[in-house]
């Protein structure tokens, strides 16, 4: 039998949960590449050997992506959450239950948009011009 050619790879099944992890976090590849003290193209190596750590950090960056939607979202419709505000009187905490809201954010409401209906809201406009232009040239001397 042959013996493997290279060095031993520094893989661990652990990573994949790790990497799941950091990818939750927002982490890129070159940051992931970074943390297990490895190159961008090992990295892109192990997701092609380990199905595991593959789908751990599709897993990851998925939850991430659908946590940073879900708050845009909120941030572009308007939101409330409960709040305790505390409050000192002749040395005694008082905690008041309050509601504080967040109305709509415009900003939040564009990019939302121009995302998720481009063919409507991007702002270039297509311009199609048809016909032809005509361009008389008169000499005098």
């Amino acid at each position: 039998m042959a013996e493997p050619v290279g060095r031993p790879t520094k893989y661990k099944e652990e990573y994949a949960f790790q990497a799941e992890k950091l990818c939750r976090l927002g982490a890129t590849d070159k940051e992931m590449a970074d943390f297990f003290n490895v190159s961008k193209s090992t990295l892109n190596l192990w997701k092609l050997e380990h199905e595991d750590f593959s789908d751990s950090i599709k897993k990851g960056k998925i939850i991430a992506d659908a946590n940073v939607a879900d708050s845009l979202y909120k941030r572009a419709i308007g939101y409330e959450h409960e709040e305790d505000k505390i409050f000192l009187s002749e040395g005694q905490p008082i905690i008041v239950p309050t509601i504080k809201h967040y109305p709509p954010d415009s900003t939040a409401c564009f990019f939302w948009l121009k995302n998720r209906k481009p063919e409507v809201w991007r702002d270039k406009q297509d311009v199609n011009l048809s016909g032809n232009v005509g361009i008389e040239v008169v000499w005098q001397e």
